[in-house]
């Protein structure tokens, strides 16, 4: 087989196996250098889509809070209104009451109304 290499033919054939052996480990180290890279790139950006992920997350909850933050406090205000108009309503029925009896004892008449109506009516109401 030596023989063969020293002939013409031979060193000819040798050049273009060596050249094919060049050109092959040539492709597969870009192949290898490839996929390291793409391997790197993509590590790299599923940290980042997780990333954003997480920051998207993150804002949607700080969004969330902040609405039942503003919900909480609307609902605040609407029960002290309501109290307050409670109150009112009692207060009011009170002073109705208190007239009526007022006005039962202005005309020298027994009051009808005993504390025990006065307490149903503010049931009532």
């Amino acid at each position: 087989m030596l023989a063969f290499l020293a002939t013409p033919f031979g060193r000819w054939a040798g050049s273009i196996i060596g050249f094919l052996l060049l050109i092959t480990a040539i492709i597969g180290g870009f192949r290898w250098w490839l996929h390291e890279h793409d391997r790197a790139l993509l590590s790299g950006y599923v940290l980042l889509s997780e990333k954003t992920t997480a920051e998207a997350k993150a804002a949607e909850m700080e969004r969330q809070l902040n609405a039942a933050a503003q919900a909480t406090e609307e609902h605040r205000r609407r029960l002290a209104a309501a109290e307050a108009a409670e109150q009112a309503a009692k207060d009011t029925l009170e002073q109705e009451i208190s007239n009526y009896e007022r006005t039962l004892s202005e005309k020298n008449r027994a009051c009808a109304v005993t504390a025990a109506d006065r307490e149903w009516l503010l049931q009532r109401h």
